[in-house]
């Protein structure tokens, strides 16, 4: 309970950071959305764009759902994962259908991220400056975001082309105190030829705006000024585009399978701690490998997050996000976990359950 507690005010950051000018390019702008979805991609280090194809595609590359057999009919998809001490709560759910042209398909998904029961300080004090904890009283930060989803091939001379993107919509909110509603496109591709899956991906490809609107009582205005807090005032805070590259090759022997995939991600919107960092470009890889037998039982591996990190003493160290998963398939359900560490200092593995099933539509005679 202690260290959830210690958690709170740097997951709330997570929300906040930013949040005080009236416009605004940051880095980590909506950054839940790069979490993952789906226990299969977290058990491959997040490394998935050429090599995805069911409905969580609309969240890594939605060029990966016209990749979804059309006698598969609707897909629905689900996950659950707790984060930092189970402090943050990451919830997906989605569908996917085909359209008259069964090889064409749409998605809906559902995502929030989100942190609840946090203690609400500006209701500790009295008018005499005194403090109560009856008055204490509990909020919730959260993100939300809906991906509407369309792809479908391209006939080429060789190989498979897939086309996809999204129409996103993102809100969030943070108690009483603020909300924000932001929108978006993204878009990918992927190509198959032979053995191999090559990908590309771009996120936010018109930068996503998000219009945030705070909403304090003047009691509480002046709580934060006793406090020397300065009073938040409408911004807008801008999510710039996000490129992905991906490479996958498929090897078989009889009934075994091995899967490889190493995946590129190049982010603008200025420097950040990744293994190639720079100005306003920085690049962080991936890489996962997956195993199967006979499709039916999977063993995965992956690690990303590469970040260089300067201890007391001044020395520095790469470290890493390393994740492993399985994932059974009986019928028409995929059963998938993953077990990774979201790469804080506290070094808190998660588990990550989620769930895929196909109804398949009934043979019409």
């Amino acid at each position: 309970m202690n260290r959830a507690l210690r958690l709170y005010p740097i997951l709330l950051s997570f929300f906040m950071s930013g949040l005080l000018s009236p416009a605004f390019s940051q880095k980590y702008s909506n950054e839940f959305l790069n979490i993952g979805v789906g226990a299969r991609a977290q058990g491959l280090g997040n490394s998935v764009i050429a090599n995805i194809g069911d409905i969580t595609a609309a969240a890594w590359n939605p060029a990966g759902l016209a990749g979804i057999s059309p006698d598969k009919g609707l897909q629905i998809g689900a996950m659950h994962s707790e984060w930092f001490a189970g402090v943050g709560k990451f919830d997906y759910l989605g569908f996917s259908m085909p359209l008259a042209n069964s090889e064409r398909r749409i998605g809906v998904s559902l995502i929030r991220f989100g942190i609840d029961e946090i203690p609400n300080t500006l209701s500790l004090y009295e008018d005499d400056g005194t403090v109560n904890f009856d008055n204490l009283r509990e909020f919730s930060a959260a993100d939300y975001a809906m991906l509407l989803s369309y792809a479908q091939p391209l006939k080429t001379k060789s190989g498979k082309l897939l086309i996809g993107g999204n129409v996103k919509v993102i809100h969030r909110r943070i108690g009483p105190f603020a909300t924000a509603w932001g929108f978006g496109l993204d878009a990918g591709v992927q190509y198959q030829t032979g053995n191999w899956h090559l990908a590309a991906a771009v996120k936010d490809i018109t930068s996503t705006f998000n219009a945030w609107a705070f909403n304090f009582t003047e009691r509480e205005k002046e709580v934060l000024e006793l406090t020397n807090n300065e009073i938040p005032i409408s911004s807008v805070e801008v999510t710039k585009p996000q490129l992905t590259l991906g490479a996958a090759r498929r090897f078989q022997w009889n009934k075994v399978g091995l899967t490889p995939e190493l995946d590129v991600v190049v982010t603008t919107d200025g420097q950040r701690n990744t293994l190639i960092s720079s100005s306003p470009f920085s690049i962080d890889p991936a890489f996962g490998v997956e195993a199967d037998y006979n499709q039916f039982l999977f063993l995965r591996a992956g690690v990303n997050q590469f970040q260089r990190i300067t201890d007391f003493d001044g020395e520095k160290s790469l470290t890493l996000r390393p994740a492993f998963g399985v994932g059974l398939v009986i019928a028409g359900l995929h059963i998938d976990y993953a077990f990774t560490d979201p790469g804080d200092s506290q070094n808190l593995y998660s588990h990550v359950i989620s769930l895929l099933l196909n109804v398949k539509p009934k043979n019409r005679e």
